[in-house]
């Protein structure tokens, strides 16, 4: 087995700075999202960011769904990943945080892209049509609806299309028990581990990045 590097908070910085920094809009987003406190926590990384722009890009996405959008920092990531005539459909219960994304989206030249839908995302999930395949994505709402979620969009999704969902190392405590167990965590990896539609590779970026492809 070859030996994994701890990636301390300058090893981070560095990874940053050496792959795609953020220019001075997503700097400025980020900004303001830290400035509003712990809720801050439920920020995309910059990696993470970079990331969703590239795999965008890389499955050559045109129709995109975000469902868990906040202050629309992942958002931006991907909808600057998409070609101009591409669309990305973002799902989030919250006028009030969505608002900031908007005027950032607005700055960026990328808001045409977006669709944002305010209400409940498993209903707006199970209203999308089946027959206007996804190409794309990205989940990072409640934990203990992923597999709800999951199941709604792998149907929609063309094959080799691509899932991404956030938070799925729980801070490592997916292993062992704790006293704030991630059982929502735990089940939601093992559901989809032996799924047969999809192959399905974690990753340990952030709180941890799980990619799913589907066959």
């Amino acid at each position: 087995m070859g030996n994994q590097v701890l990636v301390t908070s300058e090893l981070h910085d560095y990874m940053v700075d050496h792959g795609m920094p953020l220019d001075a809009v997503a700097r400025a987003l980020v900004e303001e999202t830290h400035a509003l406190g712990g809720v801050s926590e439920m920020l995309t990384t910059a990696d993470q960011a970079a990331l969703l722009t590239m795999l965008t890009r890389l499955v050559s996405a045109r129709r995109a769904v975000e469902i868990g959008t906040f202050t629309g920092f992942s958002a931006l990531a991907i909808a600057r990943g998409l070609p101009d005539d591409g669309r990305l459909i973002c799902l989030d219960i919250s006028a009030e945080w969505t608002s900031i994304g908007r005027r950032y989206w607005e700055k960026a030249g990328v808001a045409d892209k977006i669709d944002l839908r305010i209400g409940d995302a498993h209903a707006s999930a199970a209203a999308l049509p089946v027959g206007e395949p996804l190409d794309l994505a990205f989940v990072d709402a409640e934990k203990p609806g992923y597999i709800d979620y999951f199941e709604q969009l792998v149907p929609r999704l063309r094959p080799n299309g691509l899932l991404l969902f956030d938070n799925t190392l729980a801070g490592g405590r997916v292993v062992g028990v704790h006293e704030h167990d991630p059982v929502d965590r735990k089940e939601f990896n093992a559901h989809i581990a032996k799924d047969e539609r999809v192959d399905v590779v974690m990753l340990g970026i952030g709180d941890g990045l799980t990619l799913v492809r589907k066959r």
